[in-house]
């Protein structure tokens, strides 16, 4: 009887533990429990240490809010992000204010490593990245380029371009770096340093309009260069460098705050500070010309638009919207035809999404 009455206690309890485990809250995915196939990267408050980047799958509509906080026990990725770039198996994530570029493992959100970049002591400020044959190359505020072997993950070189460059980019073997000046108001530079990147040498400065930021290749070679002009009597445009001549081909009196390049055509959004008006317009790049004026054609609209950045396989167009700045953002997701496909939350002012 004894033995019997043992028997139906162990049971009971054995039961009672069943259904406790039953009735536990699942814990959250694991970065390996799901794929996710964009990351969006969010700059953050300055001074904050709370940039962050949402993983986010497009099939299932699995989030997590920031992978890398949870990939490597609560550690924050650092003070204002500026850029995010993936390249081979890993993620190269430039943080300003921290004066570091973050690796990790674009699978997990793991870091590999923490790169930082300083000047005898001090922060060199990096902005923005490119990828090429095995190294990442970064511009840095302070004036210098710096290359990264993407295999020893070391710096293996730096160089130095004009005042406080920004947009970089790879086109014919070359690179390609936007000086702005942007520290120097109201006497910004207007130049775009060009680099031999057998050698790691700068081979010219190409003169081009007023405080030029932003720097993208196309298929075909061709380097667009944005340039904001100085705000008063020098306006903004977009110019195309040849990158076999290294000359300026044409200028297009156009005024661009973010845009991204897919096959033969340029999706851009131009803000308008005074009055808050935005337009998001496609460019031709063969008949150099604008063919769409209003490419959204349908779905709500970000109201802040802060960076766009297409899907590479099949032409989607990510829209970041940082609202107030201040509070979490946005990212919303249009077909190449301006048809919205669906809409998620983000971090704090997200900049740039990553297709993976």
């Amino acid at each position: 009887m004894k033995t019997q009455f043992k028997f139906y206690h162990t049971v009971l309890i054995l039961l009672l533990c069943l259904v406790l485990f039953s009735c536990k809250k699942p814990e959250e995915e694991t970065p390996d429990d799901l794929t996710f196939d964009i990351w969006v990267l969010n700059e953050g408050l300055w001074n904050m240490n709370n940039s962050s980047i949402t993983a986010y799958n497009t099939s299932t509509k699995d989030k997590i809010g920031d992978i890398y906080k949870h990939a490597n026990s609560n550690r924050q990725l650092g003070d204002v992000a500026n850029d995010i770039l993936v390249y081979g198996s890993k993620v190269y994530v430039i943080v300003n204010t921290s004066s570091q570029i973050n690796v990790m493992d674009k699978n997990t959100g793991i870091s590999m490593k923490q790169i930082s970049v300083l000047n005898n002591g001090s922060t060199s400020q990096p902005r923005y990245a490119a990828s090429h044959n095995g190294k990442i190359y970064v511009s840095c505020f302070d004036g210098s380029i710096v290359k990264i072997d993407t295999a020893s993950l070391q710096i293996e070189a730096t160089a130095t371009a004009g005042r406080n460059p920004e947009g970089v980019c790879i086109a014919n073997n070359k690179l390609y770096v936007s000086n702005s000046g942007g520290l120097d108001f109201p006497n910004y530079d207007n130049t775009v340093s060009v680099f031999d990147l057998s050698s790691f040498t700068e081979i010219k400065k190409i003169e081009v309009r007023m405080n030029p930021t932003s720097a993208k290749a196309d298929k075909n070679g061709n380097v667009y260069i944005v340039s904001n002009g100085n705000y008063e009597n020098i306006f903004p445009c977009i110019q195309r460098i040849n990158s076999t001549t290294d000359q300026i081909e044409k200028i297009f009196d156009i005024t661009i705050s973010g845009f991204d390049i897919y096959n033969d055509y340029i999706y851009f959004y131009t803000q308008n500070y005074s009055n808050g008006n935005v337009s998001y317009q496609i460019f031709d790049v063969l008949q150099d010309s604008i063919i769409n004026k209003n490419f959204i054609s349908e779905g709500s609209l970000p109201k802040t638009p802060n960076g766009i950045n297409i899907n590479p396989y099949n032409g989607d167009v990510y829209i970041s919207d940082a609202l107030d700045y201040t509070s979490t953002g946005d990212v919303y997701c249009f077909d190449k035809n301006g048809k919205k496909k669906f809409q998620f939350e983000a971090g704090i002012i997200p900049k740039k999404t990553i297709f993976k």
